[in-house]
């Protein structure tokens, strides 16, 4: 069961060349649990904190951010295996306006620009917005860049960035003083303007502009706690993480729950086990009040782009099942937005064109990942490639975790008793909680690749737990 995660399929598959396992889709979309992602192996760190890495492309040349973590691997193998998949401190820093973004190989301008030679070693290159550099660190020559070393240069730049803000604080303090008005109302902006790296910082300033007359918008993120990146914090809740992790791979979902809960109190400002606990209610136990509850709680907090995207989908998918299609799609359309992949959602809006064409991109960045494969085959059928995706589902029928799509690429082929079997195995094998299981057969029903077996009384057999309302009216 330790493929459990890769429920959430391209959704989370934007990395390029870089993201590891991630999961076929179930009943058009849906997620699976182990907070959405499918867990790395190696250092517990590296396997719960899995960094929102942000692609730089020739359109897209400068990520946004205060400062900037540019990762610059000597290939895309190196880049999958490498520790710098997972991070607390780059995926926490994420939602700090510090940007982890990871640079390819053929973006030559990005490498001349930091004097980098071509492939020689792994670099990691710490920026200003303005592109001044500030930190790096490189692997020696042949060896893998460690993560530990990254996080130090990282730090050290988030404690400079610090305190030079709190010298600017310091500075407008003066100037208010003498009687510098303009003088403490300019430095007093600066500071208010990198609030999202220094919310406290800027929160005085707010009160200070305010104060000399100036006008501030209202930012309640303000208020919200910084997470702790200590060591022994990381260390500690790490550790809860992947227990819980194991526990829910195992399907023992109390002593994940427990493991959760533990993690989530080492750290209250820290999102990410909200991810995992939603997900484990959300998918495995359940409790969709619960579920909407702790989601609704990791976006009040300062969250990373993967986080985030987590929990708005699970949203997403619940509000649907609660018969608000359009609502839920537009929850799906902020995931999208906020960790962007579009193939499950140009499937779910008629648009098979598109959603071949993104499905087509992760194909070309990960050929050998069985997911990927798999969901692509449920798109050449409509392309005419019916041989090709045949061959797919053969040479994968042992996945489990993607006995939906599965089913589904044999159903659109038109054989009747192999996707019966498939959806068979997907409802009663690897679903384990009556009212997903319900709610998965509900989307089966109104599934266009089932289209073929609508009328089958088999089929309806198979489906009899879905509710008796359609999805969202469809």
């Amino acid at each position: 069961m330790k493929n459990l995660a890769r429920h959430l399929a391209l959704a989370l598959a934007l990395v390029l060349f870089l993201e590891g396992p991630v999961l076929a889709t179930c009943g058009g979309g849906g997620g699976g649990g182990v907070g959405g992602v499918s867990p790395s192996g190696g250092q517990e760190a590296v396997a719960t904190y899995q960094v929102p890495w942000k692609v730089v492309t020739a359109e897209a040349p400068k990520p946004e951010g205060l400062l900037i973590a540019y990762w610059f691997p000597t290939s895309p193998e190196q880049a999958r295996s490498s520790d710098l998949q997972g991070s607390r401190v780059l995926t926490l820093g994420d939602a700090r306006c510090v940007t982890p973004a990871l640079v390819p190989a053929d973006l030559t301008a990005l490498r001349s620009q930091y004097q980098l030679a071509d492939g020689v070693a792994a670099v990691v290159v710490v920026s200003a917005a303005d592109g001044v550099e500030v930190g790096r660190v490189a692997a020696p020559a042949g060896k893998a860049l460690g993560r530990s070393e990254v996080e130090k240069v990282v730090n050290a730049a988030i404690n400079a960035r610090e305190k030079a803000i709190d010298q600017q604080l310091d500075g407008a303090s003066a100037k208010e003083k003498a009687g510098d008005k303009e003088g403490a109302i300019a430095l007093y902006k600066q500071v208010y303007e990198q609030r999202c790296f220094a919310p406290r910082p800027a929160k005085k300033a707010a009160k200070a502009l305010k104060k000399l007359g100036q006008a501030v918008s209202e930012d309640a993120s303000l208020d919200l706690p910084l997470p702790d990146l200590r060591a022994k914090t990381e260390t500690r809740i790490a550790r809860a993480l992947a227990d819980g992790l194991r526990a829910e791979n195992e399907l023992r979902l109390a002593d994940a729950e427990r493991h959760y809960q533990a993690a989530r109190k080492i750290d209250l400002a820290d999102p990410v086990p909200l991810r995992y606990l939603g997900e484990l209610e959300r998918h495995h136990t359940g409790e969709w009040e619960r579920a909407k509850a702790t989601f609704e709680k990791l976006l009040s907090l300062r969250a990373d782009a993967l986080s985030r995207a987590v929990a708005l989908h699970g949203l997403g998918k619940m509000t649907i099942h609660g018969g608000e299609f359009k609502k839920g799609l537009g929850l799906f359309e902020e995931s999208v937005r906020t960790f962007r992949n579009l193939a499950v959602f140009w499937n779910s809006e008629g648009d098979p064109q598109k959603a071949y064409g993104y499905t087509q991109q992760a194909l070309a960045l990960d050929p050998d990942d069985r997911y990927n494969q798999i969901f692509g085959a449920t798109f050449m059928i409509h392309f005419g490639d019916k041989t090709e995706a045949a061959r797919i589902a053969r040479a994968n029928e042992d996945v489990l975790a993607a006995s939906y799509n599965l089913a589904a690429i044999w159903a659109q082929l038109g054989d009747r008793d192999k996707a019966l079997a498939l959806l068979k195995r997907h409802f009663y094998e690897y679903e384990q909680n009556d009212k997903v299981r319900a709610k998965e057969m509900e989307e089966a029903r109104v599934d266009i690749v089932f289209a073929s077996l609508k009328d089958d009384p088999a089929f309806r057999e198979l489906i009899k737990l879905a509710d008796h309302e359609t999805v969202g009216g469809r």
